[in-house]
């Protein structure tokens, strides 16, 4: 199956996703056991993501001209909580039930991100119409299909509440300021399928990533309150903040993984922020040029024919 993924992605934008996985008590008590049905039956992740990007393919040839997704099978990913967060959650549990123990079931505790293709298929809709108007944005997306995706944003809406958006997506290239959430000593996995790498996959908990965001946040606001990064960190915040305290962040490289992995991008970000709050120029410089010479040509391949 991964292999399948490989092959199927070549030729395609490079695409990377953060992501946040949150326990099944953080979601309305409706969508709990879609969200439980779906996890079980989906099968390996490699599975989840082959479906998920032949889904993809397939919206792009529909004969109707309509690129939305509709719902009718979105996917869930789903990984097992760090060990301290599944005990003490199991320990909750042992605690409301009155049992005094966890179960083994308590402490295989399992995190979900739903996909949430529906709702993010209309934002990124609206982000493209931002900058588009007259007959081309009539040509790319037609105002009929806007309006029948609409529809289908306010029937997700009213079964599932106001919904986070649990996956922000990248193309060509990954944000400089997601790494800060990042540390090479953090849990990794590496997926390889046929000589090449298919994707890396970082991952935290949300507490320390909040940490690390706030560290960046504090000095970039004393050191250079105008770089632009320090406004994409904030967002970034916020967005977190959104979340449950016992949640995880996950960085999916994505096929890009194949061109710059092993990857000392969070190393270099930290290193340069640390360098502009000691006032060493010299030093973030540096860093900045590691990270260029990473990324740029990474960048030019959305402009390449």
């Amino acid at each position: 199956m991964t292999g399948n993924i490989y092959r199927g992605q070549a030729g395609l934008p490079f695409s990377s996703a953060l992501r946040i996985y949150e326990p099944l008590e953080a979601f309305p008590a409706q969508q709990q056991e879609t969200l439980r049905a779906a996890g079980a039956g989906q099968g390996s992740r490699a599975a989840v993501e082959n479906a998920e990007l032949m889904a993809s393919l397939g919206r792009i040839t529909r004969p109707d001209g309509d690129p939305f997704p509709t719902g009718r099978t979105d996917l869930v990913r789903v990984v097992p909580a760090p060990a301290k967060q599944a005990s003490a959650g199991a320990a909750h549990d042992a605690a409301e039930s009155g049992s005094g123990t966890a179960t083994a079931d308590q402490a295989d505790r399992l995190l979900y991100c739903p996909s949430q293709l529906v709702l993010r298929a209309g934002l990124a809709a609206n982000a493209l119409m931002e900058g588009i108007h007259g007959p081309l944005a009539q040509l790319l997306i037609p105002e009929e299909q806007r309006d029948k995706h609409q529809e289908r944003i306010d029937e997700v809406r009213a079964h599932d509440g106001v919904s986070r958006v649990h996956t922000r997506a990248s193309t060509w290239g990954i944000p400089f300021s997601w790494f800060c959430l990042f540390q090479e000593s953090d849990p990794t996995d590496v997926v390889e399928s046929e000589g090449h790498i298919v994707t890396v996959r970082i991952r935290v908990g949300i507490g320390k990533a909040l940490e690390r965001v706030s560290y960046a946040v504090a000095h970039l606001a004393m050191a250079a309150p105008d770089l632009d990064m320090l406004e994409d960190l904030t967002q970034l915040t916020e967005w977190l903040e959104l979340f449950h305290p016992d949640s995880v962040v996950e960085l999916d490289y994505g096929a890009v993984a194949d061109k710059v992995y092993p990857d000392d991008s969070p190393l270099d970000v930290r290193l340069g922020i640390e360098c502009l709050a000691e006032g060493d120029m010299t030093g973030a410089a540096a860093a900045y040029r590691r990270l260029a010479s990473r990324w740029v040509p990474i960048r030019q391949l959305a402009r390449a024919s």
